[in-house]
């Protein structure tokens, strides 16, 4: 950093601990200050934003740039320990091919980029589609609630959480059947977060696959939404094969990692709960509003992906400099108490529940109604079919992930009843 910087030193704060239980923390720091320097698990520095109305003033601020054609180039000044950019700049080059390869989309894109990409998706996402997915959603929820019957005790988030969204983004992609095995060991992988020699491979694999898959559909057209993409024209443009691959594993990711925790959380909520759960049953029109609060009171997305300064930026009395990373703690604005009255508080009658949990401005995840109509779908066909649904531990025992961006369980043990 330079010598000039007079800012507070970062605090260590992605400690397991904190994972465990972040909501404490995350409300001391909401009062200490707007934005503090912390640093993350691999030892890069960020200044994290916890309250709501800097928060989404933030998200929607062109002065901070998600184009990490340039963010990477900030990195290796970033690093609040040395050692740890030592490390990064020894590696670098072994990471540049899934650098370019896997995050060429909307996501890590400014304007002129991202408003050509976004409204080339778009052709393809459309609410038509997401809607025409109910009934199979349905159908595959209810297979999968069949077979936890038929056991005592199940991991909720193996049985259901994570087989339900992954399905569905296989159906989108239109990934055979027989491809999916692999496809999903790829896929953790990918989101381990880990820089190994596996997950390298993993995403050689990934790209490999999508190569094949994406010149499958322009050859031979079926209906799936990697076939609109890849067909998808807006005035003569298209996407290139790059932006293809990149776009089909930007769905991948968060069109099922999010709705994971969507559903773990949501069910753990409730299990914590049972006031909430006899309004639900009492009331099916509240669950529009109930997942709205899911997503408030322990969202799936614990911060926003990667954002710097492209200049100075204020935030109250603090002045972030140009060129730092800045992390938006969504977790921490869905519990702002001078946005939501009695934030730590599960309710689903609240008149504000409207958030930021698909973030907010130009880069609003496209993908929020079908995680919407999973939630729904599977948290209340699981308490409709299994009104005593129960822990099968001590809540004390549930173990979060240690994820810098995702907020959700490692293992949910249930009882049906």
């Amino acid at each position: 950093m330079p010598d000039t910087d007079t800012s507070p030193p970062p605090i260590d704060l992605f400690t397991p601990g904190f994972h465990q239980q972040p909501h404490a923390t995350l409300a001391e720091l909401r009062q200490t200050a707007p934005a503090l320097p912390v640093i993350t698990p691999n030892g890069l520095r960020t200044w994290l934003v916890t309250r709501y109305e800097d928060a989404r003033a933030l998200l929607a601020d062109p002065r901070l740039s998600k184009d990490m054609r340039v963010g990477k180039d900030l990195i290796p000044r970033n690093f609040a320990d040395p050692v740890k950019q030592a490390e990064f700049l020894e590696e670098a080059g072994e990471h540049s091919q899934f650098a370019h390869e896997l995050s060429v989309h909307m996501l890590d894109s400014d304007p002129p980029d991202h408003t050509r990409l976004r409204k080339l998706v778009g052709k393809a996402f459309t609410a038509r589609r997401v809607e025409s997915l109910r009934p199979r959603i349905t159908r595959l929820t209810d297979e999968l609630l069949d077979a936890m019957a038929r056991h005592d005790k199940s991991d909720l988030m193996e049985a259901l959480a994570f087989p339900v969204p992954f399905t569905v983004i296989c159906w989108l992609l239109g990934v055979p059947p027989h491809d999916r095995t692999e496809f999903r060991r790829w896929s953790n992988l990918l989101v381990s977060g880990a820089g190994t020699e596996e997950v390298r491979d993993a995403s050689a694999s990934m790209i490999t696959y999508l190569r094949a898959l994406i010149d499958t559909k322009r050859a031979d057209p079926d209906d799936d939404m990697l076939t609109d993409l890849v067909h998808a024209f807006d005035g003569g443009d298209q996407l290139t094969p790059a932006e293809l691959i990149s776009m089909a594993f930007l769905l991948l990711v968060a069109g099922h990692e999010t709705t994971v925790n969507l559903i773990g959380n949501g069910t753990l909520a409730l299990l914590d709960h049972p006031r909430v759960r006899q309004q639900l049953a009492a009331d099916d029109s509240l669950w529009p509003a109930a997942v709205e609060e899911f997503l408030r009171y322990d969202g799936p997305v614990t911060n926003a992906t990667w954002r710097f300064t492209t200049e100075p930026v204020q935030v109250g009395p603090v002045l972030i400099p140009e060129g730092e990373f800045v992390t938006i703690s969504l977790g921490a604005a869905g519990r702002d108490p001078q946005r939501y009255e009695e934030p730590d508080r599960l309710d689903i009658t609240r008149a504000n529940t409207a958030g930021l949990a698909f973030g907010h401005g130009i880069h609003h995840c496209l993908g929020a109604p079908l995680a919407r109509l999973e939630g729904r779908i599977v948290i209340g066909r699981l308490f409709e079919r299994f009104p005593g649904l129960r822990l099968a531990v001590p809540p004390g025992e549930l173990r979060w992930r240690s994820s810098l961006m995702m907020r959700g369980l490692q293992e949910l043990p249930v009882h049906p009843s």
